[in-house]
């Protein structure tokens, strides 16, 4: 990554676009410094993010990602800014943030206040739950049924803390393994490695629809509580952070969001065409209108 240094007065790009003295992390500078903008994404996250063919990611956040990246070209008067698209994990997508190797992330991250100490969030663009996926087989119906036995959730993510803390609480005995990603995660259930796979409900979904045989797997549990989806973007930058929310809130106001919400929720999705047949939630229905960035906890 380039070091950017800035005069006392405004920087000019463009010829009309004027910002003010800042440090490297204003991500606006960077791009327009390096004509190019870098954008994480998860390999695994459906349908949120998720590859098809070795390198092509399709999925929700994909195509709002696209939507945000069409308003910073414009933004900038970059028509042909460059975008270069890196693999970020549960375990490495802060600390690449942060430290300027990518730009932007919108996938299936959890805001929480814990994250906010390093990196902000935008307007939520989805809720979620920890729940378990099992084979129906399992004898695994609830979470009680999981006394002694070892359940699988991917490293890093808040569903980890979740299912640990909530076996301490009810005396499980649980024993965790973890996978670096949601594939590898998914793998130790469908190994025998774990009796259970926790992770956010849709993501659970995802994993079932493209699975080599989604019948002989089940989502099971109540909800362990509503996290929200957010697009990561580096803390103290509100001037990304309002472009950013202002591409989203675009979307919500239009109707697109919800064309797009239907779209990978509601229709056949890539490469099985199954059709996961998750209505939009009442929260994420109500942030259509209140446009809330507000932590899980």
């Amino acid at each position: 990554m380039k070091t950017i240094s800035f005069a006392a007065s405004a920087l000019v790009i463009g010829g009309m676009i004027a910002f003010p003295t800042c440090v490297v992390a204003q991500t606006l500078h960077k791009v327009a410094a390096e004509n190019k903008i870098t954008v994480g994404y998860r390999e695994a996250a459906v349908p949120f993010s998720y590859l098809l063919g070795p390198r092509k990611a399709v999925g929700f956040s994909v195509e709002l990602t696209e939507a945000i990246l069409d308003d910073v070209r414009a933004w900038l008067k970059r028509p042909y800014l460059e975008v270069a698209y890196i693999p970020v994990t549960g375990q490495n997508r802060i600390p690449l943030l942060v430290n300027g190797t990518y730009d932007l992330e919108c996938g299936s991250t959890t805001n929480t206040s814990a994250r906010g100490k390093e990196v902000a969030f935008s307007v939520s663009y989805f809720y979620a739950g920890t729940r378990l996926l099992t084979k129906n087989d399992s004898g695994v119906k609830d979470y009680s049924d999981l006394t002694n036995k070892t359940v699988a959730t991917a490293a890093g993510s808040t569903n980890e803390k979740v299912i640990r803390a909530y076996g301490d609480s009810h005396n499980l005995n649980l024993k965790i393994t973890t996978g670096k990603d949601y594939a590898e995660a998914f793998q130790l259930l469908e190994n025998g490695s774990a009796a259970a796979l926790a992770l956010d409900d849709i993501l659970l979904f995802g994993l079932r629809a493209n699975a080599h045989n989604p019948g002989e797997f089940a989502v099971v549990g109540d909800g362990l509580q509503i996290e929200p989806y957010g697009c990561m973007v580096r803390k103290d930058d509100p001037q990304f952070k309002a472009l950013v929310d202002d591409a989203l809130k675009r979307l919500m106001r239009s109707g697109e969001f919800a064309r797009l919400y239907t779209k990978w929720f509601e229709r056949p999705i890539p490469p099985k065409g199954v059709n996961l047949a998750m209505p939009m939630s009442p929260a994420l229905k109500a942030n259509l209108k209140a446009f809330s960035d507000k932590p899980a906890y």
